[in-house]
């Protein structure tokens, strides 16, 4: 696969972490001429909906549906049927769902956009959540390194023709190294200044572009920033 050629303004992704419609909405207008891309997640598309993603699309923006879907094969490629006829761009799934469930997403969505004549989205398999470190996923049964947990689950989602991967910026290189330019990378877990928030495994934004990301998640950094567009600014002169 090759990866995606993308100006620096092109690879910041804004986390619309809400659970108000209208104040995500605000975000989109607001800044939609400066970033490209929109996260929705659980918390807003418990509120926005379907009708919410056409919303935010008929503004000319692409949207990530980032509800990490993660249950048995043939509920998953019936959700992933959902998220094509919805117009979303990207959006996830979880790589513990195993190599069937990946494969029956990764094929559902390639016949889906093709009957309805859509661009086909991006299916992204999570990896490790930038929440995780070692302690927290021995407590879950899981003895091995977080990279080599990461590494394993990748080559998963390469058998299953998954499009990209959504790994902490501390697994970047090491996934560049292993799989070379096969999956699209996107970041979350992106901290320009000091602050971690819940996030274990943080990287600024020109570590994790340096290493091989294509692109950065962020969110609070913005939403929460003083002067929000000066902030997007500054992070895209600091990949430029």
């Amino acid at each position: 696969m090759k990866r995606p050629d993308l100006k620096p303004e092109e690879r910041i992704i804004l986390a619309l972490d809400f659970p108000e419609h209208e104040i995500a909405l605000n975000w989109v207008e607001t800044l939609k001429n400066k970033i490209r891309t929109f996260k929705v997640g659980p918390i807003l598309f418990l509120n926005s909906g379907s009708e919410g993603l056409k919303e935010f699309s008929n503004l000319g923006v692409n949207v990530f549906l980032d509800l990490k879907f993660h249950d048995i094969p043939s509920t998953v490629e019936k959700t992933a049927r959902q998220s094509v006829r919805f117009g979303a761009n990207m959006f996830t799934i979880h790589t513990l769902g195993g190599f069937e469930m990946m494969k029956a997403v990764s094929d559902v969505v390639k016949e889906e956009a093709e009957k309805l004549s859509y661009p086909k989205p991006l299916v992204l398999g999570v990896t490790v959540l930038t929440s995780h470190d070692k302690k927290s996923l021995e407590q879950i049964g899981i003895s091995t390194s977080t990279q080599d947990t990461v590494l394993n689950l990748a080559g998963l989602a390469e058998k299953a023709c998954v499009d990209g991967l959504v790994c902490s910026g501390v697994e970047v290189e090491a996934l560049r190294k292993e799989f070379g330019n096969r999956f699209t990378l996107v970041v979350p877990g992106i901290r320009p200044g000091t602050t971690n928030h819940d996030q274990k495994r943080v990287t600024t934004p020109a570590e994790a572009v340096s290493k091989g990301a294509d692109y950065l998640v962020v969110g609070r950094a913005i939403t929460e920033a003083d002067n929000p567009e000066e902030v997007v600014d500054s992070i895209v002169l600091s990949i430029s």
